[in-house]
């Protein structure tokens, strides 16, 4: 994304990263949409939506404004919120050690906040506030696909879900004046490729992977793989530069801590 940014604005970015998984996972949709349930077509679409189309820009909007290091520690707050959407909108129960560790994170994240003084400009705030919901997002989208869409093939599901929002990322795309650029040029052939990669790799591959986890090992098992997202996200900061110094370091441990603690199995 960062890369990307660097040329392309950042609603190009998400749209690219969209298109480009939807159109490398099209063949599959051809041959398999038919299999899916009428009534279960919009819960995909839904899925797409929820789980890479809006978080994708989300993303993108925010780290205009701050560090990717700082995107990736809050994305570790997914598996919180699939337990908070789960208990609000699915009816899960949530136990003792769940509700210290929700709370352990958002201290964490609380804290994290007040490290940079990112609570000190509103522009920090909403590019936060923009992560936060997409996490959010990736929760409530790990819920609805365990009640609603077991039955139906992992492959089957990312593909038809981010082949079908290809179309609103195309249409962006094309408002956005992507087509109207020069896109012979080095620079915007190399931020293309960069939104390329990202979606094949980071969207069409990846979400092929997190389907076949929800169902296999459960929502919250899945969303784990949050963990590990905050420390590759630093690695890449220290590449560009960015400043992550002891005090973030600090608030993703306890941000980590919570979020062990509330979906671990209490025996």
């Amino acid at each position: 994304m960062k890369l990307g940014l660097q040329q392309l604005s950042s609603y190009q970015i998400a749209s690219l990263r969209i298109l480009s998984a939807g159109l490398i996972l099209l063949p599959i949709t051809i041959r398999n949409i038919g299999s899916i349930p009428l009534q279960k077509l919009s819960i995909v679409f839904l899925s797409g939506s929820l789980g890479s189309l809006m978080p994708a820009f989300l993303f993108c909007i925010a780290e205009e404004k701050i560090d990717s290091a700082l995107a990736g520690t809050l994305n570790s707050l997914t598996p919180v919120f699939v337990i908070i959407t789960g208990v609000l909108f699915f009816k899960n129960q949530i136990s003792k050690n769940k509700t210290i560790g929700i709370f352990i994170a958002f201290l964490g994240c609380i804290l994290l906040l007040l490290s940079k003084n990112h609570l000190q400009t509103n522009q920090h705030l909403a590019s936060l506030l923009l992560i936060i919901l997409a996490t959010i997002f990736y929760g409530f989208n790990v819920n609805m696909v365990s009640k609603n869409l077991l039955h139906i093939p992992s492959l089957h599901i990312a593909a038809v879900a981010l082949s079908l929002n290809a179309i609103p990322a195309l249409i962006t795309l094309i408002f956005t004046g992507y087509f109207n650029i020069p896109l012979a040029n080095s620079d915007i052939l190399k931020a293309t490729g960069a939104a390329v990669v990202l979606g094949l790799v980071g969207t069409a591959i990846a979400t092929i992977i997190f389907y076949v986890l929800v169902k296999r090992a459960g929502g919250i098992f899945a969303s784990m793989v949050t963990y590990g997202i905050p420390f590759v996200a630093i690695g890449w900061g220290f590449v560009y530069g960015e400043d992550f110094g002891w005090q973030q370091v600090f608030c993703l441990v306890i941000i980590l801590i919570g979020v062990y603690y509330s979906t671990k199995k209490i025996k």
